[in-house]
């Protein structure tokens, strides 16, 4: 597999920061232990659900000099700083040499596609098939037609890291969302997020998911660092 230059920290739950060369992203952080160098930082909310969104990014201010915040719309900020920026999906912001372009979601908020340092990272926010139990046929119906066609606005696009929920609370179709993005989109490297501490559902993900062109990355505790 081709070598990004890119370590990545998964700090809990659907939280990554990823560090390039001239960067460092925060993605979806709500809990968990994080340390932070003082480098050119774009921290990313997808939506405001408490396991994917906390106020208290805004205190990273007080230690990085140049920092700026990327939220979905619909994550209320009563605060005139110009560091952070609102998006709807469908969106485009450059901000200095990074691209972020914004989709949907089949919950709330939007899913992230950034462009940085010449390396596409995918983060899909609550953006999944999700297929539960005791929902009626219509619904799940619905979810899978919307979920099939927030797919189809994506595909054809090169991605090379994507976070995806795998979730086990979905229980034997855990990892129906994951398995057709993965065939639909082929990212380079996949790396399973929103599973809380049962890191066993990572390895669960990757024997069920067989044939793919994708490297399904194993996660087993948190704070774990990658260097792809």
């Amino acid at each position: 597999m081709e070598k990004l230059n890119v370590k990545i920290e998964h700090v809990f739950h659907s939280c990554f920061i990823v560090e390039t060369e001239n960067y460092q992203l925060v993605f979806d952080y709500y809990k968990g232990d994080i340390s932070l160098k003082d480098k050119k930082t774009i921290v990313f909310s997808t939506h405001g659900h408490e396991d994917h969104y906390n106020t208290d990014i805004f205190k990273w201010q007080d230690n990085i000099r140049d920092i700026d915040y990327v939220l979905s719309s619909d994550i209320n900020i009563e605060d005139n700083n110009n560091r952070i920026y609102s998006m709807d999906p469908y969106n485009n912001l450059d901000l200095d040499n990074v691209n972020i372009k914004t989709f949907g979601s089949t919950d709330l908020g939007v899913s992230f596609l950034v462009n940085v340092d010449n390396v596409n990272i995918f983060h899909a926010g609550d953006l999944n098939w999700w297929y539960w139990d005791d929902d009626t046929i219509e619904e799940k119906v619905s979810m899978e037609n919307s979920f099939k066609g927030e797919i189809e606005k994506i595909k054809g696009l090169d991605i090379d890291i994507a976070f995806f929920p795998v979730d086990p609370r979905l229980k034997s179709s855990f990892n129906l969302g994951g398995e057709y993005f993965i065939k639909e989109i082929k990212p380079k490297y996949f790396l399973p997020m929103h599973f809380g501490d049962n890191f066993n559902v990572t390895s669960d993900f990757i024997h069920k998911t067989k044939g793919n062109t994708s490297e399904i990355i194993e996660l087993n505790h948190k704070n774990q660092v990658l260097v792809l």
